[in-house]
């Protein structure tokens, strides 16, 4: 069994995030849910639909991947961590993602760590030559 992938982030980054983890693994569809938190909803209301799609999916480890520590969405995604079925990251970004789908069939611990190594392996400084001068 693999481990599922839960993003939940400022709208409409978690679903935005999803659809290009799907053009790049178009069969990890089932591995990855996605809750965009709107400016407007309470976080009250964003933790009871975050607690029914964990519900659905109760016998599956679970990584979530949040965006900004500290946000609402990051409150909630707390709110539903164990640390025993469940990891949670904060600081979401694309390479790190699809590091997470790529390993999605090993254990959460171990997909925690793959995470963090990819997110940070993908964030460098890209020095971009010069244009040179013509004649």
């Amino acid at each position: 069994m693999s481990t599922r992938i839960l993003l939940i982030a400022h709208a409409p980054l978690a679903n935005a995030l999803r659809e290009c983890a799907l053009h790049v693994f178009p069969d990890c569809a089932q591995a990855i849910i996605a809750i965009d938190v709107p400016p407007d909803e309470p976080p009250e209301e964003t933790l009871a639909n975050a607690k029914e799609l964990m519900l659905q999916h109760a016998a599956q480890d679970t990584l979530i991947l949040t965006d900004v520590l500290g946000a609402t969405p990051a409150n909630v995604a707390q709110r539903l961590v164990d640390d025993v079925q469940s990891h949670l990251i904060a600081g979401v970004n694309l390479p790190m993602l699809l590091r997470t789908v790529c390993y999605r069939h090993e254990d959460v611990h171990t997909l925690a760590k793959r995470a963090l190594d990819g997110g940070a392996q993908g964030v460098l400084q890209v020095d971009v030559p010069k244009p040179t001068e013509t004649n």
